[in-house]
């Protein structure tokens, strides 16, 4: 390439080496218009990734235990055919809560992966209780939000359901109670420590 003629490619370059105070604000502006599309888009790619079945369900602590007894409930299989999967009983919807959620499953969830907190059913069992009551504590916390995402008072049709659930579900509702309340162990296994009195 002849040099007194430089191309489009080398003028570029060269403004991107020493940009003219004329080019150095759109420079910036362009070199950080993209970054952040690239950046936003690898970020909400992984985030995305990180809420697949395969993804909770690649490691065998979750795939040998909670997930066998996931698959035995109305939420994995039913007479509509439709399922609820992990994340969508365990990560918020909406952009900041589940960007909160991520932050803590890296925070506390990766460490305890790389020690084997939980590598084997036994130790799994034994802390069964904890898992379960951080997971309790933060849905009633939240008001049941995960569940609320497909379930509501006002969607009920209370005369489809059993007389019991019509009551128990009205009650609920003067009461102000929230999902998470009465139904435990709706998709896992409960702890042997759970005592039901002890609400």
């Amino acid at each position: 390439m002849n040099n007194n003629n430089p191309g489009l490619i080398n003028r570029c370059w060269s403004v991107l080496k020493q940009p003219s105070a004329k080019y150095s604000l759109l420079t910036l502006l362009l070199v950080g218009f993209f970054s952040g599309i690239i950046f936003w888009g690898g970020f909400n790619t992984a985030m995305e990734a990180t809420n697949s079945l395969e993804f909770c369900t690649s490691c065998h602590e979750m795939r040998d235990t909670v997930y066998q007894e996931y698959k035995e409930t109305i939420h994995y299989s039913n007479r509509t055919g439709v399922r609820a999967i992990c994340s969508d009983c365990h990560v918020p919807k909406d952009w900041i809560h589940k960007v909160a959620r991520k932050a803590q499953a890296t925070v506390k969830e990766l460490p305890a992966k790389v020690m084997g907190t939980i590598g084997t059913p036994e130790k799994f069992e034994a802390k069964r209780m904890e898992l379960a009551t951080n997971e309790w504590k933060h849905m009633k916390e939240t008001d049941s939000r995960e569940c609320r995402n497909c379930h509501s008072f006002d969607g009920m049709d209370v005369k489809k359901q059993k007389p019991r659930a019509q009551q128990e579900h009205e009650k609920a509702k003067q009461e102000n109670k929230t999902c998470i309340d009465c139904h435990k162990g709706i998709a896992h296994l409960l702890p042997k420590e759970y005592k039901e009195d002890e609400e």
